[in-house]
């Protein structure tokens, strides 16, 4: 997962992102699937989260190889170009179920 704090210029980092990092992350070997999820504000207002960008692999171990290649160690490197300042990057397992709704039987 890449989670962003807020930028200081939206404009700016939208462009960076999108034109520099995207291009090259989704480039990573092995990479299955991507999400991305833009905050818009917590139980008590605004938060300190403005996006977050998640890479899925099959894997740890793919998840090692794809950040260690040439495409991987290039979108890092332009990943910190733009915001060093403002990015966490965590490794986590996913879990995902779908939940019926309830008194709904379709």
């Amino acid at each position: 997962m890449v989670v962003f704090r807020p930028p200081l210029d939206p404009t700016a980092f939208e462009r960076r992102w999108s034109e520099e990092f995207v291009p090259l992350a989704e480039k990573m070997p092995g990479l299955r699937r991507v999400a991305l999820a833009r905050a818009y504000g917590g139980p008590t207002g605004p938060t300190d989260v403005y996006l977050v960008h998640e890479f899925f692999f099959d894997d740890a171990e793919a998840l090692h190889q794809a950040m260690t290649s040439p495409q991987g160690q290039e979108a890092g490197r332009a990943l910190m170009g733009f915001a060093a300042r403002q990015v966490s990057l965590a490794f986590a397992e996913h879990l995902e179920e779908e939940r019926p709704i309830p008194g709904r039987s379709d």
